[in-house]
């Protein structure tokens, strides 16, 4: 999936630009990290991907498409190509982890052999198996983060999108989530990571895009964290 931004801005009203002149591309398979201080501009930047918002002017190309203009109805099939994972989780606390991510497949009316091997699959893949069936307040936060990667991974996405997925957890965790979106890179999901942890961004080693105030700064292939 390659993801190209033209040339975006977006103003709320009353004149509040929170992007301005924004253009980048990423291609398929990268690892691309997002930072900047608090209110630069990444979390509309990524509800721009998730055509959760529309830009004011430019355009936001997914595979040549220009998402701006996707029919509402098609909006749902659209973001079932991009994972979600968020800071503080957001799973379902009477689910158990196997539950929690077999409820994304059965909302879309998957059959029960289906969601077996498949949550089965994904489950192996972040290292869960052995606590499928432990509910949320039984498992550790760098667990509760892996079943919510299991949970974007189950659609087989081509990109990962984790808006800040390390911000609840201790070190140990932190390098434990990070390794497994390494992991799932190696594999050929697209990354977008956007984060405030500057010693991740200056380990990882990976593609950095810095904003401030709204604009794209600093574009760099081994970037660090700097603002």
């Amino acid at each position: 999936m390659n993801i190209v931004f033209e040339r975006v801005s977006k103003v709320y009203p009353p004149g509040s630009v929170a992007l301005e002149d924004i253009s980048f591309s990423i291609d398929q398979g990268e690892f691309v990290s997002v930072v900047g201080k608090s209110g630069a501009g990444k979390t509309t930047l990524l509800k721009l991907l998730l055509a959760e918002e529309k830009p004011s002017s430019g355009r936001v190309l997914v595979d040549g498409g220009n998402i701006g203009g996707i029919r509402p109805s098609r909006l749902p099939d659209f973001r079932r190509k991009i994972g979600m994972v968020f800071q503080d989780y957001r799973l379902l606390p009477h689910k158990t982890a196997y539950e929690n991510i077999a409820y994304v497949m059965e909302v879309m009316g998957a059959e029960e052999e289906e969601i077996a091997r498949d949550v089965t699959e994904v489950l192996r893949i972040v290292g869960l198996s052995d606590r499928s069936d432990h509910f949320p307040d039984q498992l550790s936060g760098g667990e509760k983060q892996r079943v919510a990667i299991a949970r974007a991974l189950i659609h087989r996405p081509g990109v990962i999108v984790a808006d800040e997925p390390t911000g609840n957890l201790d070190p140990y965790h932190t390098r434990d989530i990070i390794h497994l979106l390494l992991k799932i890179n190696e594999l050929g999901t697209t990354i977008i990571l956007a984060t405030h942890n500057k010693e991740v961004i200056n380990r990882l080693g990976k593609r950095v895009l810095t904003l401030d105030q709204g604009r794209l700064i600093r574009d760099e292939q081994k970037g660090r964290f700097v603002i």
